[in-house]
């Protein structure tokens, strides 16, 4: 894959630093991570639950104090940023969560979900609801879903839903936080698919937050893996998978799922073989 990307960055991490627990006694979560993403790329953030990769798109959305370092967006330094300016920046940073039932209010419809951000932002009723009508073009749902609520779909759907509504408002950088983990390996193909025309049409850019490295190769241009809080190697998304470097990566490649079970039993023997030869 390849990214229209410009010479400055959208998005600049430099250095981020990310404490837990009290002052006295914190837990360094994320140790002076760098990341950038051009305009128009999807960078892939890599690693196992606990190795801080979630963390990072927390600080980015302003969920979790920065400790150390900067982050930049468009220009703009919003490490810090608080009150008016972190909800002005709810227009062009967006998130699409690992579990879209979860994310959505299963007591409003389909049409609320998606009209809330709009009137938020004081757009007129008829401007809204043509708004609505254009993402559930885009996220590829039928318009009569709008008066149905989330429990009457499925979880390939409902993500689909949770995606509309990231995009309703037309932003520059979406976080997907494991947004196809909790699907099924033909769902998870479809949406990944989706994700992938919507960036084509709409030149949103993504930082697409995964433990599976098969999973970011088919939407990232560059792969970034994660271990125990830091970066530990950068790639090309394709070069990531099939030739990593770092001995951690390879263990994560060799744990990907595949949905060939010969296969798969032959990557677990990899990655068993892999864990004893080489210990990270």
């Amino acid at each position: 894959m390849s990214a229209e990307t410009t010479a400055t960055p959208l998005l600049e991490a430099s250095g981020v630093v990310v404490d837990y627990g009290t002052r006295r006694r914190p837990n360094r979560v994320l140790h002076e991570v760098s990341l950038s993403i051009g305009h128009g790329e999807c960078a892939g953030l890599v690693g196992e639950s606990g190795s801080g990769k979630s963390t990072l798109g927390k600080a980015i959305l302003g969920l979790v104090p920065v400790a150390g370092g900067r982050i930049m967006f468009d220009g703009r330094d919003i490490t810090h940023a608080k009150g008016r300016e972190r909800r002005a920046l709810a227009a062009d940073i967006q998130v699409v969560f690992q579990d879209p039932y979860g994310s959505l209010d299963p007591l409003m419809t389909v049409g609320d979900i998606l009209a809330e951000p709009l009137s938020t932002a004081g757009l007129a009723k008829s401007e809204a609801r043509a708004t609505v009508a254009e993402m559930l073009d885009r996220v590829q749902l039928p318009r009569q879903v709008l008066d149905r609520y989330p429990s009457e779909f499925s979880g390939g759907q409902r993500q689909r839903i949770a995606i509309a509504r990231a995009l309703v408002r037309r932003p520059k950088l979406i976080i997907c936080d494991e947004p196809v983990s909790a699907l099924d390996l033909t769902t998870q193909a479809s949406i990944l698919d989706l994700f992938i025309e919507l960036q084509r049409d709409t030149g949103v850019s993504y930082l697409f937050v995964s433990h599976d490295l098969s999973v970011v190769r088919r939407v990232c241009h560059r792969v970034a893996v994660m271990y125990r809080g830091e970066i530990v190697e950068t790639g090309d998304g394709d070069q990531m998978t099939v030739d990593p470097q770092h001995a951690y990566s390879r263990r994560l490649l060799a744990a990907s799922p595949v949905a060939d079970p010969v296969r798969q039993a032959e990557r677990r023997s990899a990655w068993l073989a892999l864990r004893e030869r080489q210990p990270v």
